[in-house]
């Protein structure tokens, strides 16, 4: 088991799951999100995850073309997941920094490396994708 919560502890959650990965994303929407930076995503099965507390829920077309589905603490507007809604099935990215404890799964991939801005840092060594998982190495 693994569990975690918003900045307020006004919405907590529980993974019945060991994680698949994780890994950071460097999208537009992603970066907006996180204030310029990458999201870091927790990989689980969307069916191991449940939360309690209020949410607001938003959904967006991404860079894929697929619908995500983003969901926020209602107090504090802390992040706490997306998951694809239209779409190729996915795992359901959890946000590293809502987890109490964040060391579970340290990242291994980078995706969507071209939309980084060039003063990114990308961890040495670290795979970078261009675009979402599936796609070509960025070099």
């Amino acid at each position: 088991m693994h569990e975690g919560g918003c900045l307020c502890g006004a919405v907590r959650f529980v993974a019945a799951a060991e994680p698949q990965g994780a890994r950071y994303c460097w999208c537009r929407d992603c970066q907006r999100i996180a204030s310029g930076m990458a999201t870091v995503n927790v990989l689980f099965d969307e069916e191991a995850v449940t939360y309690s507390g209020e949410m607001t829920l938003l959904r967006l077309v991404a860079d894929s073309g697929n619908t995500v589905e983003r969901g926020f603490c209602k107090l504090c507007g802390a992040q706490m997941f997306s998951r694809t809604v239209v779409g190729p099935k996915q795992p359901m990215r959890v946000r590293a920094g809502t987890l109490d404890d964040p060391e579970i799964c340290p990242p291994s991939l980078i995706i969507w490396g071209k939309s980084a801005p060039r003063w990114a840092p990308f961890p040495p060594g670290m795979p970078v994708l261009e675009a979402g998982p599936g796609s070509a190495p960025l070099v």
